[in-house]
């Protein structure tokens, strides 16, 4: 497959970039800052410079043109409200008026679980993420798009185990990025899973298996 990831420098997106090529996919990743360019470049990747806030829908579109699926990986990662608004938010839009303009069929978007607040006094700043996130979940779900839409928990750098717990609804927990890398790379691999919203943990089964589970409870016959 030929998958862009737009934010392929993150903690997500450019375990994601290695994962698939080492899978054999061919990935162009998508990075805001120059200083970037080297960890996309190592990740396997295609760099492509990309500023979500600065560039407009039509010069991503020209870029993703012959690609089957988009990763939207980017954040603003506590930068402020309006950088949340601008990434999170706009640039979600931004991105599914491209994929659509392209005609790139698929589109993964990397999300938050309602929970991510859980167990701590909650800021304003916070609270807007969680507003944006889930405005933009809205958006993604109302398009025309091949869509799934990823929750994962508590996201930490640990090592990943390649086991986790997925559902249209799981128990709040944490989980590796490396382990959320993996759960996506399978998505991306399975047309049959399209049109929910998905959160992963930690858990019990392989990646593999808990992709395989929620096609056979919620996957659509592929024509």
């Amino acid at each position: 497959m030929r998958i862009g990831i737009i934010g392929a420098a993150g903690g997500v997106g450019r375990r994601l970039a290695r994962k698939l090529t080492d899978h054999g996919d061919e990935v162009t990743g998508f990075f805001r800052r120059i200083e970037q360019e080297e960890v996309v470049v190592a990740s396997g990747a295609k760099p492509v410079h990309y500023d979500l806030v600065a560039d407009g829908p039509e010069v991503l579109a020209s870029a993703l043109r012959g690609h089957d699926a988009v990763v939207f990986a980017a954040g603003a990662h506590g930068t402020g409200a309006d950088q949340t608004s601008l990434i999170d938010g706009k640039g979600v839009e931004s991105a599914i008026v491209a994929a659509d303009s392209a005609m790139v069929p698929r589109m993964i978007l990397i999300s938050a679980m309602p929970e991510s607040g859980r167990g701590r006094e909650i800021s304003e700043s916070f609270e807007h993420y969680l507003t944006v996130k889930k405005e933009a979940d809205q958006t993604l779900a109302s398009s025309g798009l091949d869509w799934v839409i990823v929750r994962p928990g508590r996201l930490t750098d640990d090592e990943g185990n390649g086991r986790v717990r997925s559902g249209l609804a799981v128990p709040y927990g944490q989980i590796q990025r490396d382990d959320v890398a993996a759960f996506i790379l399978e998505i991306l691999h399975e047309p049959r899973l399209t049109r929910h919203i998905v959160e992963v943990v930690d858990g019990p089964s392989t990646v593999h298996e808990a992709v395989d589970t929620l096609v056979g409870l919620y996957g659509t016959p592929h024509l």
